[in-house]
């Protein structure tokens, strides 16, 4: 099984980490920004990432990614069969992907894809206006809802906190991080969850890349 794209996205990252914490096994190759194989353009017509190529099956976007793979695999379960639970999973997972990211992507890409990958300037306006119009509000809705376990759903990692931690790693390689005077829990739980073998494996990987 290939998944398409580099874990720099927070997208990409999310369905790598998802697959690790199900324990699929899956081969990351390059696509998106224009580039990428033949393969990965077919597996992805519009050009997004990530995508997915299982034997003569494929599939583009990370939440139909990750749907794809629980049903594959069903356990460990990581999106909950109760109805509720299961329906806040998809909402942490929209949130992580429109509002947390929306408001993380203005930065990292004007800051950090511009200038060092695409050897541009980038838009400093727009990630100022970002991380002070944004971030703010999706950052202070975390911390006001995680619960005491340190996990957002049944006290158990679930999709829920592998799609809102990962923006948190694109953050992270901006210098930014939670203030555990301001959002003691977001810190303590971004903290975590990026410590797990899922996320460490590919935030390594990043830092390496970010530093040369």
């Amino acid at each position: 099984m290939i998944i398409y794209g580099s874990s720099m996205s927070p997208f990409v990252r999310k369905s790598l980490a998802f697959a690790a914490e199900k324990g699929v096994a899956v081969e990351s190759l390059p696509g998106g920004m224009g580039g990428g194989s033949p393969a990965f353009k077919a597996a992805s017509p519009f050009g997004k990432i990530p995508a997915l190529e299982d034997g003569d099956f494929t599939l583009a976007d990370s939440s139909a990614i990750v749907a794809y793979l629980e049903a594959l695999t069903p356990e460990p379960n990581l999106i909950p069969l109760d109805a509720k639970a299961r329906a806040k999973a998809i909402w942490f997972d929209e949130y992580a992907d429109t509002i947390l990211a929306g408001a993380v992507g203005p930065m990292f890409f004007n800051r950090l894809v511009m200038p060092k990958f695409m050897g541009k300037p980038g838009d400093e306006a727009a990630a100022a206006n970002a991380e002070a119009n944004l971030l703010p509000a999706a950052v202070a809705y975390l911390e006001s809802i995680i619960p005491a376990s340190g996990f957002l759903l049944e006290d158990r990692l679930t999709l829920a906190d592998i799609a809102v931690a990962s923006p948190f790693v694109n953050l992270m390689h901006l210098g930014w991080t939670p203030d555990p005077a301001v959002h003691p829990k977001v810190a303590a739980y971004v903290a975590a969850i990026h410590a797990r073998p899922s996320f460490a494996k590919y935030i390594a990987a990043e830092k390496a890349v970010v530093a040369r």
